[in-house]
């Protein structure tokens, strides 16, 4: 009697096992199924305008250096002045207040390349003016901003 009970509940006991172990599987792969249904990658794209801004940071990256070193500093990049056509990621932000900063942002640039007696301080000053923009508009990169200026 006792070889039976003990024979009865070990068959019970991996029958249910058994089953738990295919439940899980067959649950791990509906989350699965599920999962890849709902997130599809996507590839980012840079706006016309983000990949501007990121041109002109790795400029001044460069530019900097250069200042820092006590090189020339060339000529005002003409490719700045796309900074009143290039399209954005959303159309709304090109108001009067950016354009309004953009201009003032683009005479900073210029004075850097006409009056290099000044230079650092002209350079600081086109920072400053990248950062009141964002300030107003898009405060993400302003950490990164702040890195430029020369001290």
């Amino acid at each position: 009697m006792k070889k039976f009970l003990i024979l009865s509940f070990s068959v019970l006991l991996l029958i249910s096992c058994q089953n738990k172990q295919t439940e899980k599987v067959e649950d791990k792969e509906a989350c699965a199924t599920d999962a890849t249904k709902e997130k599809k990658f996507e590839m980012y794209e840079m706006s016309e305008m983000a990949s501007l801004m990121e041109q002109m940071y790795a400029h001044n990256q460069q530019l900097r250096l250069r200042i820092i070193k006590g090189d020339t500093v060339g000529k005002f990049p003409e490719f700045f002045n796309k900074i009143y056509s290039a399209e954005f990621t959303t159309p709304s932000d090109n108001d009067a207040f950016f354009k309004e900063n953009a201009d003032k942002y683009i005479v900073a640039q210029k004075l850097i390349y006409s009056d290099t007696e000044n230079v650092k301080e002209n350079f600081n000053k086109g920072v400053d003016a990248c950062v009141t923009c964002h300030q107003g508009k898009c405060g993400g990169p302003i950490p990164r901003i702040k890195k430029l200026y020369i001290k």
